[in-house]
């Protein structure tokens, strides 16, 4: 098993952390700030020495994303049909916009302008967290990665989507989740490792 391997893990475990929370704030109108809280301070992280310093260290960053990892082991295992349908189909989504991302210089330059402006403005709030954070980054999707040909279908309950702070959040996570893909696809990972990485992908989740 290869290093590489082992980073790959925690950015799935993001990206399936942030499936899982669209998922569930979509349908319920809740969100856990545990769960929520690292995936937004990763949007901040622009460069950090190793991956999983992104997530909040070596040793923390299984518990930030136990949930994520823990869906991540199922859907790769042959626990599939237990994970919520739309959980696996956010994951697979984000993979593909962050693939539309990646081939758009002009919108990667934009989203790059914009992430330096939103790093300097968390200075001002005590955790990405906070309704102006989240808001701020709601504004950058909906500038950038909403206009791009691919857009998400986030489906579940009208009244809570409609409320325009739900709105922001769910946002938000998706921000989160394309750049939890766009770690995965920097470490090498592509869409049929799913199927013909599995097993070695989840030796990995298991050492952590």
């Amino acid at each position: 098993m290869s290093n590489q391997e082992q980073d790959q893990v925690i950015a799935l475990s993001a990206l399936f952390q942030a499936a899982e929370l669209v998922a569930t704030i979509a349908k319920t109108g809740q969100v856990d700030q545990g769960k929520l809280t690292p995936l937004l301070d990763s949007v901040l992280i622009l460069d950090a020495p190793k991956t999983h310093d992104i997530y909040g260290g070596e040793w923390e960053w299984s518990t930030q994303l136990q949930q994520g990892k823990a869906l991540c082991k199922k859907t790769l295992g042959n626990d599939r049909n237990t994970v919520d349908p739309d959980i696996i189909r956010y994951a697979l989504s984000l993979l593909h916009l962050e693939a539309k991302l990646s081939k758009d210089k002009s919108m990667l330059s934009a989203v790059g302008e914009k992430l330096n402006h939103l790093v300097r403005q968390r200075e001002h709030f005590e955790s990405s967290a906070h309704a102006n954070v989240i808001a701020a980054m709601s504004g950058l999707y909906q500038d950038t990665l909403s206009h791009l040909s691919f857009r998400i279908q986030v489906q579940g309950d009208s009244r809570f989507l409609q409320q325009s702070h739900i709105a922001e959040q769910v946002r938000a996570i998706l921000l989160a989740g394309v750049r939890a893909a766009i770690l995965w696809r920097q470490l090498g990972g592509r869409r049929w490792h799913f199927i013909f990485k599995r097993k070695s992908l989840l030796k990995a989740l298991e050492r952590h």
